[in-house]
């Protein structure tokens, strides 16, 4: 008896075990648990601690209700101009409605990337091949919006597609990279052209500047050499008649006459002598014996002037 009495509790205690262990649920933070009660749902566990009835109650789905990145696989597009593109992109996703995305669809995740391939393929056809490298973000944005009506019903909101990568047939790629070739070399070569036309003009700039500045130096200076010439000569005009006006003024002194009559003879007998220091063949005057008479005659004209 005592051992059957030790076995009864043995199970009893065991029974208990499992039917808390069945009856008490503690649901993680950010996920969402769906209960059937007999097979048919019943309800959403929330994140902490949950009673469940044992052997009534279970739990059907576990989901995660944080963003999920879902890497969608590559695949062979058509653009509308005829050529193959190969596409891969990233897709995020939450899921918004436990129950929903528990019985609207046998697995969300599957439809979602079916979906998403089937509506990029649809979206790059409608463009052409240049057009799928400029406009990523129109091609996200319509994915986006045809995945996210359709999943609704899977209880899941689509967040946003980014495309990874778009990579065109080996000979595309060739003529694209030759044409980027050929579009920097035109550019280069219009850049050069630019800067050896920029360069002439600056040139041509300078020349004409310096030109002009030339002139108006030369200009200037034929002016100051004028004004310098001009004032030169009107001091000399002034300093000879000064002179002359002394001059005037010594004759009416007394010996006036007299030492203009020795200064006329002393320049005559000099301007002779350096003749005959200059000149082999030297013209004398018919006169030259009567310096006198010839000192007489300035004489006069110097009275006749004073006069």
């Amino acid at each position: 008896m005592p051992s059957g009495g030790f076995s009864v509790s043995l199970i009893i205690l065991v029974l208990a075990i499992v039917f808390i262990v069945r009856a008490l649920k503690v649901v993680p933070q950010q996920h969402a648990w769906v209960v059937e009660r007999l097979g048919k749902f019943d309800r959403v566990l929330a994140p902490g601690l949950n009673f469940l009835i044992p052997f009534v109650d279970r739990v059907a789905y576990k989901h995660l209700l944080k963003e999920v990145p879902l890497d969608v696989p590559s695949q062979v597009c058509i653009t509308k101009d005829n050529t193959q593109l190969t596409v891969d992109g990233v897709l995020y996703f939450q899921v918004t409605d436990p129950m929903r995305a528990s019985y609207g669809s046998s697995n969300y995740i599957v439809a979602i990337t079916q979906l998403a391939q089937t509506t990029l393929r649809s979206v790059i056809g409608r463009m052409e091949l240049d057009k799928t490298f400029e406009e990523r973000e129109i091609i996200n944005s319509n994915v986006v919006s045809a995945l996210d009506e359709a999943a609704l019903n899977w209880g899941v909101k689509v967040l946003r597609y980014e495309i990874k990568d778009l990579t065109p047939p080996n000979e595309i790629l060739r003529a694209m990279q030759a044409q980027i070739t050929a579009e920097r070399e035109k550019r280069a070569l219009i850049a050069a052209s630019e800067g050896r036309k920029q360069e002439q003009i600056n040139i041509a700039t300078g020349e004409r500047e310096a030109s002009i500045q030339r002139s108006e130096g030369e200009r200037q200076a034929e002016i100051n050499r004028a004004m310098g010439e001009a004032s030169a000569i009107s001091a000399v005009a002034d300093a000879t008649a000064r002179a002359i006006e002394r001059i005037a003024a010594s004759i009416n002194h007394p010996g006036g006459i007299e030492a203009v009559n020795l200064q006329v003879a002393e320049k005559y007998v000099d301007a002779l002598g350096k003749l005959a220091k200059e000149n082999n063949t030297m013209i004398v005057p018919a006169n030259l014996a009567d310096v006198s008479s010839l000192v007489a005659a300035a004489t006069s004209v110097i009275r006749q002037t004073k006069q």
